[in-house]
């Protein structure tokens, strides 16, 4: 038994369920939301009660990294396949698109020109609805209500944690009939080439965060080199609480 609930919250999936789990998602007939859960996104759980509860409410909250990994088998699961943003939502999507010819999409994140860019190359049209990941939760919101028709509707938010968990929330509680929400971090930015993925051999092992470490130091040491130890005290926290 799981006693940390942030890791019990998981969908744990493993390499012959990845294709029912997309199918699942495919075909719902109510708002859905699914995110990605990191050791970022662990670390930001566990300092704010507000961002626990946005997570809480994900339905596919899918294991990315190996941080997650690590904290599944500290509490006795097996962590089974990793599934991370940047390589699941295009096969999603790709199978929206097969599957869904009058889908509707909309891009909430990052700025212009890799917005239009990076959707454009995501969803495979220019008829996406865009808006920058800089405004305030509200203009989301009225957005949203203003353009969602009846068929399915795909809507991915790149605005990094903990916004886009939060912005998902309220759109699920507003949306109507089939919606899939995504909280899809960086996703536009690399579709749109303005960040690069980490070479092959960085992501077999698992250093992806390594890379990205490398090209951006500045930005991202607090996330990783301060970041993973107090991962690991907090996973380590989390289990001593619930004992």
């Amino acid at each position: 038994m799981c006693l940390d609930k942030t890791i019990a919250n998981l969908t744990i999936v493993g390499e012959e369920q990845v294709d029912t789990i997309i199918e699942n998602i495919v075909h719902t007939q109510e708002p859905i939301v699914v995110g990605f859960l990191n050791q970022h996104g662990y670390n930001l759980i566990s300092r704010h009660s507000a961002i626990e509860s946005s997570f809480s409410e994900i339905d596919y909250l899918l294991r990315d990294g190996k941080g997650i990994e690590y904290a599944c088998r500290y509490n006795g699961l097996d962590p089974k396949k990793n599934l991370n943003g940047t390589d699941f939502i295009p096969l999603l999507i790709r199978r929206v698109k097969e599957q869904i010819t009058d889908a509707q999409f909309f891009s909430y994140g990052t700025e212009a020109p890799w917005l239009e860019r990076g959707s454009k190359n995501l969803f495979g049209t220019e008829d996406a609805y865009c808006v920058d990941g800089f405004q305030d939760d509200e203009i989301y919101v009225e957005h949203f209500q203003s353009f969602q028709s009846e068929q399915l509707t795909v809507v991915v938010l790149a605005m990094g944690m903990p916004k886009q968990e939060r912005i998902a929330g309220l759109l699920k509680n507003i949306a109507k009939g089939p919606v899939i929400i995504i909280c899809g971090g960086a996703i536009l930015d690399f579709q749109s080439g303005r960040v690069k993925r980490a070479p092959t051999f960085f992501r077999k092992l698992g250093l992806e965060w390594l890379y990205r470490l490398l090209r951006e130091p500045k930005r991202l040491f607090n996330r990783y080199v301060i970041g993973i130890p107090l991962f690991f005290i907090n996973i380590y926290r989390a289990k001593r609480a619930t004992e």
